[in-house]
């Protein structure tokens, strides 16, 4: 069991009683000692998706940088989420949406990380890989035939078509439509990867689930969390694109960790 397990107990915390009980940012809270942010984004998307949650973290005091990974193989994105945390000046806060949870979880290991955000993503042990694990709670993704594509060389793309409805369905069909065709394609591999350190064994974890969501099933989510030992925060209603349909929450959810850490560095 991961030594913070005894947080385990708050694990189902809801998302506005954690988040918000703290309200804005506070003199206490604007510059923590963990004041550097991460953020790393999943397959079939980019960097630009975070630009809200940013903009909430910025305006209240954090450095924050976003990884651009290029989904060519998992060692290829680990690798590009280490050389942003080598450019980090102090402990980080290390944050992964989606496919981005496998990359924190192994990258996380970095000296810098002093935590991590999972946000709506899996979160493997050492030796599994997501594409095995999603079997076991097979999400409305994993049964929706020929919604995910393949292209001749092995990279995979979600069916421009079928984007809007299961991967952000409470976005505005225009933007939903435009990160379709806007897609970064995902190597095959990177899914089905063993991962080969498990950053939560060692590393204070939270976990956002998304309520509603269609590409990873939202009890596999819990699943990940509660295994790591850390708090959850569920929001209801919330599709996968939640870091973008719900920013505010996501970015108070990062605060607060972020806060959290702070204290165990004093």
């Amino acid at each position: 069991m991961p030594r913070h397990s005894t947080r385990a107990a708050l694990a189902l915390t809801s998302a506005l009683s954690l988040a918000f009980a703290h309200g804005p940012a506070t003199a206490d809270t604007a510059k923590p000692p963990v004041r550097n942010i991460v953020l790393v984004h999943g397959a079939w998307v980019d960097g630009s998706g975070w630009k809200a949650v940013y903009d909430h973290l910025v305006a209240d005091g954090f450095h924050v940088s976003m990884v651009q990974e290029p989904e060519t193989s998992f060692a290829d994105d680990v690798d590009a989420t280490r050389r942003v945390l080598d450019l980090q000046d102090g402990p980080t806060l290390l944050v992964g949406h989606s496919y981005g949870g496998s990359i924190i979880t192994e990258a996380g290991v970095h000296p810098k990380v002093a935590g991590l955000v999972y946000v709506a993503a899996p979160a493997p042990d050492v030796g599994e890989d997501e594409a095995a694990l999603s079997k076991s709670m097979p999400s409305v993704l994993a049964m929706t035939a020929g919604a995910i594509a393949k292209t001749p060389d092995g990279f995979t793309y979600l069916d421009p078509a079928l984007f809007p409805k299961l991967f952000a369905p409470d976005l505005p069909l225009a933007r939903a439509q435009f990160e379709a065709r806007g897609q970064v394609l995902a190597a095959a591999s990177v899914f089905s990867t063993p991962l080969t350190a498990a950053a939560w064994q060692s590393k204070p974890s939270w976990g956002i689930v998304a309520g509603a969501d269609q590409i990873i099933s939202p009890a596999l989510e819990r699943f990940y969390y509660e295994r790591a030992g850390a708090p959850i925060t569920t929001i209801p209603g919330a599709s996968h694109s939640i870091y973008e349909s719900h920013p505010r929450e996501v970015a108070a959810v990062i605060e607060h960790a972020a806060a959290e850490l702070g204290k165990a560095t004093k």
